[in-house]
């Protein structure tokens, strides 16, 4: 699939448009339709063969042309002329938080920044913070992003990792001599940033199966082949460590390889309490093996319950498993509705009903539209007056559903002060109001926790969305006393939010599993912006799972009915 590829295209014009001071619609267009690539899940070429890409949101006969000719030619003209018009680690430089292209292009004009070596520099001495406009406290802030930029590309996001995972898992699953494959490592675990991608096979003939895997269309360059290891590059540049086991190690070399290596050096402990030992190759008693097959022995013979992957990172799972005390910890099937989601109303691809009929097709009973508010008119924020039209085509697709429910919401802004930026009035016409701070991100943490807390005790308010804040390789949580946010929360029975999108799983596992403990009640949302953005409800219930949570503890696994009374049942508060 060259979906995501040509994607990063799309995304490399708007990016050089938006430094050349082109039209805010010219870099929207392309950025909008960068993101539909992204986030689409059929084959663009598939679509092309059929004549269906016209049918994209945001896809005229321009940008149709633009992919077809990227799919006959590798190429696309427009991108290699604007190219040659902005120095490409200039275009790079757009992805540090907080530098955009105004001073970009300032640094180039008077510091002749081009490269960067050149940022380094300027960031390093005085002369940046002597142009107009800029002054230490806003070169200081530059250093941060420049540092999260860096710490961000050692790690890609599990949203990126996962498809190309995925991809070649089932590619290797269809080369004769395999027997068993899977993820291992920190994906298999599903964390929120991963390193490189590891796989692990089973097989009779190790240097076929490595031979296969370096020959697959989706490689770009082999690393390494050997007899049991291979290391490629695939489109992208994500790097995938594949390595072939025995069939007789398979289950003992699928623990150890999926870790965490804190999990793993409990289980050796335990192992050795009992006059064992374990390895990669099998559980040992001398020099007898007497597991290693399946990780269900592994763990049954060391007197353990199986645990799911993410539940391995040391946090008491082995101690719940010997008392057979484990919970059983929400799966994707439980959900039965998307809280949070964005139509063409505001900045969403896609309209209500497709939306709804996209939902529909997953399953779900219900999904909340929450689509943007009057102060943030970037995102195409809706006024008092565009509210009553969207309550009135909700009500107009409800009226052709049957067992579903489009429910009225937003994402109400939560300004400077804690207030919201809807009046009373309006925000009581929804059926859910969902907050979220997107302005002031790095004000201090006393400052930030009481915008929250205020937010929180709104009467209207039943959820807070992304509560902390944080984009990978864009911007670190907000300051804030978390768990005085939380205990505010919990006493208002108001739900935060796990944002499912790859780029913030915000709340972390971390704090999902705090704020459960301290009784606050938890979503799980997509903050999706076309129907493929619903895809990622599985990244946020990964982030469940490794937070213990059961699907009691997420009100959108409740039926429809059970959630809209416990949202009549808040009403009263505080009116």
């Amino acid at each position: 699939m060259k979906n995501k590829e040509i994607a990063r295209v799309f995304e490399s014009i708007a990016n050089i448009l938006e430094l050349k001071g082109e039209s805010v619609f010219r870099v929207n267009a392309y950025q909008k339709a960068a993101r539909v690539l992204g986030d689409l899940t059929r084959d663009v070429e598939q679509l092309a063969a059929k004549d269906e890409l016209i049918k994209l949101p945001g896809f005229g006969k321009a940008m149709v042309e633009k992919v077809r000719e990227y799919l006959e030619t590798g190429k696309m003209q427009r991108y290699e002329e604007l190219k040659g018009e902005i120095a490409p680690e200039l275009v790079q430089m757009l992805e540090i938080p907080g530098l955009g292209p105004k001073t970009i292009m300032l640094m180039r004009d008077k510091l002749k920044v081009e490269t960067f070596a050149d940022l380094k520099r300027v960031l390093g001495d005085r002369t940046l913070a002597a142009l107009p406009g800029m002054g230490e406290k806003k070169v200081e802030n530059l250093r941060r992003g420049y540092q999260l930029y860096l710490s961000a590309r050692e790690r890609m996001t599990l949203g990126v990792a996962l498809p190309a995972a995925e991809e070649m898992v089932e590619k290797l699953r269809k080369v004769k001599g395999v027997k068993d494959v899977s993820l291992a490592g920190s994906l298999r675990r599903m964390k929120e940033t991963i390193g490189d991608i590891d796989i692990l096979a089973s097989g009779t003939d190790g240097a076929k199966v490595i031979e296969q895997f370096t020959k697959q269309p989706q490689v770009q360059e082999v690393l390494a082949a050997g007899e049991t290891k291979g290391s490629v590059r695939v489109e992208g540049g994500l790097q995938i460590d594949l390595r072939v086991v025995k069939p007789v190690e398979w289950g003992a070399a699928l623990q150890y390889f999926t870790g965490s290596k804190s999990h793993n050096i409990k289980l050796r402990e335990l192992a050795g309490s009992k006059g064992m030992k374990i390895n990669e190759y099998g559980l040992f008693k001398g020099k007898r093996r007497v597991a290693g097959r399946s990780e269900e022995e592994i763990y049954r013979k060391l007197g353990l319950d199986w645990m799911p992957p993410e539940m391995r990172e040391d946090r008491g799972e082995i101690e719940a498993a010997a008392k057979h005390q484990l919970p059983k910890i929400v799966e994707l099937e439980d959900i039965k509705g998307d809280l949070q989601m964005h139509s063409t109303w505001s900045d969403g691809a896609d309209s209500i009903a497709d939306m709804a009929a996209a939902a529909r097709k997953l399953g779900y009973k219900y999904i909340l539209i929450t689509d943007h508010s009057e102060s943030l008119k970037i995102a195409g924020g809706l006024t008092s007056a565009d509210v009553k039209k969207l309550l009135k085509e909700i009500d107009q697709v409800n009226r052709k559903l049957r067992g579903f429910r489009v429910l009225s919401g937003t994402e109400a802004d939560v300004l400077a002060d804690g207030k919201l930026d809807y009046p009373d009035k309006v925000l009581k016409g929804f059926d859910m109001v969902l907050a979220s701070v997107h302005t002031r991100l790095e004000d201090p943490a006393a400052v930030t926790t009481a915008r929250l807390i205020r937010a929180i005790e709104n009467p209207y308010v039943r959820i807070v969305g992304h509560p902390t804040g944080r984009r990978f390789g864009f911007r670190e949580a907000s300051p804030m006393d978390i768990e005085k946010v939380m205990k505010a929360a919990a006493a208002n029975d108001v739900a935060l939010e796990i944002n499912a999108h790859y780029e913030r799983l915000d709340l972390s596992d971390v704090h999902a599993r705090m704020a459960a403990e301290m009784g606050v009640k938890l979503v799980i949302s997509t903050d999706a912006h076309s129907t493929a953005g619903l895809e990622m409800m599985r990244f946020g219930v990964a982030v469940a799972r490794r937070a213990w949570l059961v699907p009691g503890q997420i009100i959108n696994t409740w039926p429809l009915d059970k959630l809209l009374k416990w949202c009549e049942n808040v009403k009263p508060k505080g009116r």
